[in-house]
């Protein structure tokens, strides 16, 4: 029974990420992440076209952007809170292996992303890594440990750059017109 519960959730995922996600409508996209994953996506939030969406943890706040092809790894924890902005092409990866097991077994490892965050085009956070409140992530950067609120971070790996303003107030909302960038 576990199989068939498996192999049709592998299905639904397929069908995602096969179909829907290049579906150039909203709330179609957002629909089927709700319905099928149950995942919870806040209000005025966008998941782009292109994302690539594993693993049924991952929760989404309010006014929040999943630009285009990003990949989201939700199997080990993934929770991104509100106001947050991830450009396009950004990897969150939640499970890893434990490589010196000689079972090379796979190790689950929640990732979040708080409130007001910033990730720049094509970086990645790796497993386990928290992005406080207010922080920015270069582009291209490989995020492997956590980042303190209000930091600023880029490279390989990733290091402290400078300082952001707390006086953050904005609300997230891009919603343009199908997979490009003009906005209504």
């Amino acid at each position: 029974m576990m199989k068939i519960y498996k192999f049709f959730g592998a299905c639904l995922f397929y069908l995602y990420n096969a179909l829907i996600t290049y579906v150039p409508i909203y709330w179609i996209r957002h629909a089927y992440l709700r319905t099928a994953f149950h995942i919870p996506i806040g209000r005025r939030t966008s998941v782009h076209m292109g994302c690539f969406i594993t693993g049924r943890k991952t929760t989404i706040g309010h006014n929040s952007t999943i630009n285009r092809r990003c990949h989201l790894d939700g199997r080990g924890g993934l929770h991104i809170g509100n106001n947050v902005n991830i450009s396009p092409e950004v990897y969150l990866v939640s499970l890893t292996h434990d490589f010196q097991n000689p079972e090379f077994p796979a190790v689950p490892k929640e990732v979040t992303i708080e409130d007001y965050a910033w990730i720049g085009a094509r970086a990645m956070i790796l497993p386990g890594v928290r992005l406080g409140q207010g922080s920015v992530v270069g582009a291209g950067a490989v995020v492997t440990k956590d980042v303190p609120p209000y930091t600023i971070v880029a490279g390989i790996p990733a290091r402290k750059i400078g300082e952001r303003s707390k006086e953050l107030r904005y609300e997230t909302r891009y919603f343009p017109y199908f997979n490009t960038d003009i906005q209504p």
